[in-house]
C-alpha cells in the first residue's frame, strides 16, 4: 500500500524557519506531482507549493518569497522550506502526491496525515 508521511512540523517563533519533509513509501512506479497544502482552523485548505517531475514549480500567493519546494526523486520525497514564518502560517501542512502505484494503470492522488506548524508571535 502506498502512503505519504510528513515530518518536520513543530512550534517556532515568528521570523523563524522550518523544513518539512514528505516521503512516499510502498510499491511505486512513478511520481508525477508532489504538492504541499495547508489548512488553518476555520479556513479552507490552500495550496502552498507544487512541483512536478519536470521541475516546474508553483507557489501559493500567500507564501511566495518565503517558501521553497524541492524534491528528491530517488527517494520519492519532497521538502518544503518555510522561512520568515508568521503567525498566520499556523496550520496543518499536508503533502499530496499524484503517482502511479506498481499495481495500478492510472495515476492516483494520495494525501499524507499532515504535520502541525505553530508559529508563536
Amino acid at each position: 500500500q502506498v502512503q505519504l508521511v510528513e515530518s518536520g512540523g513543530g512550534l517556532v517563533q515568528s521570523g523563524g524557519s522550518l523544513r518539512l519533509s514528505c516521503v512516499a513509501s510502498g510499491r511505486i512506479a512513478y511520481v508525477n506531482v508532489m504538492d504541499w497544502y495547508r489548512q488553518a482552523p476555520g479556513k479552507q485548505r490552500e495550496l502552498v507549493a507544487s512541483m512536478n517531475d519536470n521541475g516546474n514549480i508553483n507557489y501559493g500567493e500567500s507564501v511566495k518569497g518565503r517558501v521553497s519546494i524541492s524534491r528528491d526523486n530517488a527517494k520519492n520525497a519532497a521538502y518544503l522550506q518555510l522561512n520568515n514564518l508568521k503567525s498566520e502560517d499556523t496550520a496543518v501542512y499536508y503533502c499530496r502526491s499524484t503517482l502511479r502505484p506498481l499495481d495500478a494503470q492510472r495515476l492516483q492522488s494520495i494525501w499524507g496525515p499532515g504535520t502541525q506548524v505553530t508559529v508563536s508571535s
